[in-house]
């Protein structure tokens, strides 16, 4: 289960926290690491903050995006430590961690850390199905970003290590069922974004948009829909519904 799980560091100001949050998660034996636009990698001081996590970091993933760190994951988590003018779903890190084991079961899981300073943008939330809150001493906040990854790799550990999983092999059971059911699996975030493109451009081709600001009911169609975790044949459906709107069959992505 955890080898399914990344964390994923969007723009990380501080090597330092880069080697750390890679001891982190081989404290608790996660290894998928994914870094989206740091600073300052590959370090020195990141390798030295890393006390011998020096493969984690090896096989570190760089990419520009975070789109593309939670391309083919089909449940995403955001942290975040204030609150947003748009309301997603808040977890404790328990339930977190306990949702995101059960989910990494059927596909791969994300749990996303922002920037030191300022956290994850409005945008970058819009690509997660909810939000991660750790319950930190209100008159003493600010929370390390190496140490909040130690927390939920933690608690990671304890739900994966409290989830026996009765491993199905591949050649047993009814293939005819598997197949029938194979577009009924949770959808990729890439799936998801991609028809997030299609719906936009659907609600401008029908003039829905008119005098209203897209961004800000585009946001709000986005947290609509990752409260509902769409699976492969919704997505594929809402395409559909998309396509028949704009009296065509759309270019898809």
């Amino acid at each position: 289960m955890l080898e399914n799980i990344r964390i994923i560091l969007v723009n990380t100001s501080h090597p330092g926290n880069i080697g750390a949050a890679a001891r982190a998660m081989k404290n608790m034996g996660l290894a998928k690491l994914v870094l989206v636009d740091p600073v300052d990698f590959p370090s020195f001081e990141a390798y030295s903050r890393a006390a011998g996590a020096d493969d984690v970091l090896g096989e570190a993933r760089v990419v520009k995006t975070l789109a593309e760190a939670v391309a083919g994951c089909t449940w995403v988590m955001g942290t975040s430590a204030r609150e947003r003018a748009v309301q997603w779903p808040v977890m404790l890190p328990r339930a977190c961690a306990a949702e995101s084991v059960k989910q990494a079961q059927q596909g791969r899981a994300a749990i996303v850390f922002g920037r030191e300073r300022t956290g994850l943008t409005n945008e970058e939330l819009e690509q997660c199905h909810a939000l991660v809150n750790i319950p930190t001493n209100p008159d003493y906040s600010s929370l390390n970003v190496a140490a909040a990854v130690q927390v939920l790799c933690y608690e990671l550990r304890l739900a994966a290590l409290d989830s026996p999983i009765a491993q199905a092999s591949p050649e047993t059971g009814d293939k005819t069922l598997a197949a029938k059911h194979i577009n009924d699996v949770p959808a990729t975030a890439d799936q998801v974004e991609g028809m997030y493109q299609h719906l936009h451009q659907m609600l401008e081709d029908v003039n829905f948009f008119g005098t209203h600001h897209p961004e800000i009911i585009m946001r709000r169609l986005k947290g609509l829909f990752n409260r509902t975790h769409l699976t492969k044949r919704e997505v594929s459906i809402l395409r559909g519904i998309y396509s028949a709107a704009q009296g065509k069959k759309a270019v898809r992505k």
